[in-house]
């Protein structure tokens, strides 16, 4: 699951090409499978959405962009790396943020953590059936 945090202003082509980049990298550098797309996008007022333009990188413009994302299963550091750096180049390639511009930040939660519908936790329903 991805939740995208930006500033208020963006068009719905916009949203929907940041929502796709990331999905692409996803799948392509995260191993995450086709249709395990799970984002909710995140509009912010500039006074709920504060953050610092140089800590840690930056400069970071009023594009800046705070992706969250938690998973199911942990990742190696190189599939992590690998990871941030096809994201950074998708998302500029469309809809054109800027890398200083985009922030990652991935948490892992074990599969009982998670339930997809009806109840179930989600390593009931993701199991080899016999």
């Amino acid at each position: 699951m991805s939740r995208i945090s930006l500033l208020k202003g963006k068009s719905p082509e916009y949203l929907r090409a940041l929502a796709d980049s990331l999905q692409r990298a996803m799948e392509e550098a995260f191993n995450v499978p086709k249709n395990d797309r799970f984002q909710l996008i995140h509009q912010h007022e500039p006074h709920e959405m504060l953050f610092d333009r140089s800590y840690g990188g930056g400069p970071r413009s009023d594009d800046f962009v705070l992706i969250a994302i938690t998973t199911g299963k942990p990742r190696s550091t190189e599939v992590k790396q690998a990871f941030y750096r096809r994201l950074v180049a998708g998302l500029a390639e469309s809809p054109g943020v800027r890398p200083e511009d985009v922030m990652v930040v991935v948490s892992t939660a074990q599969g009982d953590e998670w339930s997809f519908g009806s109840g179930l936790p989600a390593a009931s329903l993701l199991a080899p059936q016999p």
